[in-house]
């Protein structure tokens, strides 16, 4: 097995090898592998020491900022506080100044009393209690030895945790399903203790010995989950329930939460009380001697665990599940199961096909996530993907954000300069109008592209990255222009050229760099630079819509006047950028400023093309108008009819003036796309695991990622609408995309509004 080793940031260390109930469901004592007949009781002294030696140098190695270890039996409240003092004191000793060390304990709560409580407290040991619901759930299986219920003793544990002194110990209520309780009954039982975290777990079963089902139903733990996430969405989900939670991350495209789920590779690995070294515990379901690697941590250090063939068999994310489970379009969320479910001992003469099969909870599995998913899809799809009004305002938002994440970034370093344009950029948003004249310029296409280099330069600690920051300053002036606010704002100008985004540039005389102050006139604006001795003042009166000249060099607008054929409706008046400096954002070198004649060239063009595009694509059409907003012309590359969409920016594209009146529209339509697919993934996952998977393109034959795969069938489903033929293919491309794997809910959402425009 090939790949980097995955270090173990998760350790369970069992204390102690007995416990006080009988739990005729334990793993432990009443499947498989019956080892712990043979182990110490309690773990001894130099067990610990070694353990805290081997795992603090196996973080030391690896630099990881933080390990969990994880106290656990049997029950490991019988190896008594002293014994647990003992323990939490070599951790604690051996981690200083290495790695963060998040203890935790596992326990059924029948010892648990302040004493125990205030030691934990002492080393910050977090507390889980195992609880299958209410009485009658909770009997079933956690009795004592002689019948009798332990469900008043554990209660008693709850409250002790619910204790103010106690709260910030408790870390929820673990409950392993039992299909013969009550779902909703178990769900209340379990939310009434208000809980920081609910764990539903699966009893371990293999193929070899199957969990219960007393109805024969191939669904019976999807059901009765499905009956669990009913009640807790009527509740309003009072209470996280990790596995609920895990399958939403991943339909959503996010990671799984849990082990039992997903695709993560574990990084987890078990010290039994005699210091042997195991995989992970729920393999004593399989056989025995199935957790057993042969190492101990007397003479072993764990990177020779992480590298055992079993451990690495469960770090192979998706090449480690079955050939069944990798065509699954479920496998993101469910990960083809507990590895230990998957086993089935009619391959264990070739070990490692033992675990090669499905889980044998497989079609719950499927069940849960299918049926969570058509629960939730309608609340968990974005806005964004089916209006595009959302998605423009999501993109502001995104750049709103990114501002404040450089001003936190900047710590000061941005100078008084930008102290100065924060603080007005705050006093024009809380004036009338100032908020929208704010929003106005933060949207200018490029804005984004300056706060990305910006924080680029940052975060690489580049030479003078406070510098990059100063243009702030030039959209503060843009939003006072826009909003006609009586207020002077000082603008940093660079290489002699004051930049008003969206406006205009005007050019300085005098230093190359330095400060201006722009104020609103009663026809538009003046900059003023004033003199000190050392060189001449300089002002200049900006008329508002005023021709260039005299240093002005303003935007121009292209298009809107209408074109034979064109639909009811002027054409759209696109900004033709061709100043900004952070227009370099595309593919393609950005084109000199255009003489005018040949911008009047390049918006008659745009009038006819969107006129043909209007003629026979007006729903597109009407989007475009809409969305986007500005022109970049560009030199060289994109190919002729190929548009140039920017890394950020959406409402800009780039292309080529000299496009003929053929290529032209569909330049527009694709570019369109291309924007607004990548705005979309700006704001939401569309897709996960990119890359995983291979599929085949109905029009080249090719197999292609994911992403790719996407990209093109969007694109071909608007050019489509002008011209039929691109639609070749179309319906089978979107059959593969929704039987893919990497598909999240929100793409979902999209290749449904694809077969509508289809």
């Amino acid at each position: 097995m090939t790949g980097p080793l995955v270090p173990f940031r998760e350790i369970v260390l069992k204390v102690h090898s007995r416990c006080d109930l009988a739990c005729d469901h334990c793993y432990v004592y009443e499947h498989a592998d019956q080892s712990w007949r043979t182990r110490p009781k309690t773990i001894s002294d130099e067990v610990i020491f070694r353990t805290a030696q081997r795992l603090a140098e196996h973080a030391k190695t690896h630099a990881l900022p933080s390990v969990s270890v994880i106290l656990h039996g049997g029950e490991p409240l019988l190896a008594g506080p002293a014994r647990l003092r003992r323990i939490c004191e070599e951790l604690t000793a051996a981690f200083d100044g290495v790695a963060e060390l998040d203890l935790r304990i596992h326990t059924n709560g029948l010892q648990l009393s302040p004493r125990y409580l205030d030691l934990f407290s002492e080393y910050d040991v977090k507390v889980g209690i195992s609880l299958d619901g209410d009485r009658e759930a909770n009997d079933r299986h956690r009795r004592f030895a002689d019948g009798r219920s332990s469900h008043p003793l554990v209660l008693k544990a709850v409250e002790l945790l619910r204790q103010e002194r106690y709260r910030h110990l408790n870390l929820g209520l673990l409950c392993t399903i039992d299909i013969e309780n009550d779902p909703r009954a178990v769900l209340d039982a379990l939310v009434e203790l208000d809980p920081p975290l609910i764990d539903f777990l699966l009893p371990h079963a293999t193929w070899d010995e199957p969990p219960p089902r007393p109805d024969g139903s191939r669904t019976a733990y999807a059901d009765w989950l499905l009956a669990v996430f009913d009640r807790w969405q009527e509740q309003g989900r009072p209470v996280p329930v990790r596995l609920f939670s895990s399958v939403l991350s991943t339909l959503s495209g996010g990671p799984s939460l849990t082990e039992s789920l997903g695709l993560a590779p574990t990084d987890l690995v078990v010290v039994e009380t005699d210091g042997q070294l195991e995989q992970v515990d729920s393999l004593k379901s399989a056989y025995e001697g199935a957790a057993a690697t042969g190492f101990d941590v007397f003479t072993h250090a764990f990177d020779e665990v992480a590298a055992h063939p079993g451990v690495r068999a469960r770090q192979l994310g998706l090449d480690g599940v079955s050939d069944t489970c990798r065509s699954c379009p479920v496998v993101r969320s469910c990960g083809g199961g507990l590895y230990t479910h998957r086993y089935k001992s009619a391959d264990a003469v070739d070990p490692a096909r033992a675990f090669d099969h499905p889980s044998v909870y497989c079609d719950d599995l499927e069940a849960l996530v299918r049926g969570v998913e058509e629960r939730t899809s309608a609340s968990a799809v974005p806005a964004a993907v089916a209006d595009p009004a959302e998605l423009g305002a999501e993109q502001r938002d995104l750049t709103r954000t990114a501002l404040a994440v450089l001003h936190s970034d900047l710590d000061g370093r941005g100078g008084d300069h930008w102290a100065a344009a924060w603080e007005l950029a705050a006093t024009v948003e809380g004036s009338e109008g100032g908020s929208r004249g704010l929003d106005e310029a933060l949207t200018h296409p490029y804005a984004r592209s300056w706060l990305h280099d910006a924080l680029s330069a940052v975060h690489e600690e580049r030479p003078g990255a406070g510098r990059v920051a100063w243009r702030l300053s030039s959209y503060v002036a843009v939003a006072v222009v826009r909003a006609g606010l009586d207020l002077a704002v000082p603008v940093a100008y660079r290489d002699g050229m004051l930049a008003l985004p969206g406006l205009g540039s005007l050019r300085i005389d005098g230093p190359r760099d330095g400060t201006a102050q722009v104020r609103v006139t009663d026809d538009g604006f003046l900059v003023r630079r004033t003199g000190d001795g050392r060189q001449g003042a300089f002002e200049r009166r900006i008329v508002r819509g005023g021709a260039p000249g005299r240093g002005w060099l303003p935007v121009r607008r292209l298009g809107g006047g209408g074109a034979p054929g064109a639909a009811p409706g002027p054409a759209p008046r696109w900004v033709l950028d061709d100043l900004d400096p952070y227009r370099d954002c595309f593919p393609a070198r950005p084109a000199a400023r255009l003489r005018q004649d040949e911008a009047d060239r390049l918006g008659a063009g745009l009038d006819r093309a969107w006129a043909r595009i209007a003629k026979r694509a007006p729903r597109h059409a009407a989007e475009m108008a809409e969305s986007l907003t500005t022109v970049t012309p560009l030199n060289g590359r994109p190919a002729p009819g190929e548009p140039s969409v920017g890394r950020h920016g959406y409402g800009a594209l780039g292309i080529r003036p000299d496009d003929s009146a053929e290529q032209l529209p569909l330049a527009l339509l694709r570019g369109f796309r291309r924007a607004k697919l990548r705005a979309l993934l700006d704001v939401t996952d569309l897709y996960a695991a990119d890359g995983s998977w291979e599929h085949r393109t109905p029009w080249q034959e090719e197999l292609v990622p994911f992403s790719r795969l996407l990209a093109e069938t969007y694109e071909r489903v608007a050019l489509g609408a002008f011209e039929p033929h691109y639609l070749d293919g179309v319906p089978q491309a979107i059959e593969t995309l929704e039987r893919a794997a990497e598909l999240t809910v929100s793409g979902k959402q999209l290749l449904d509004l694809m077969r509508k425009e289809v």
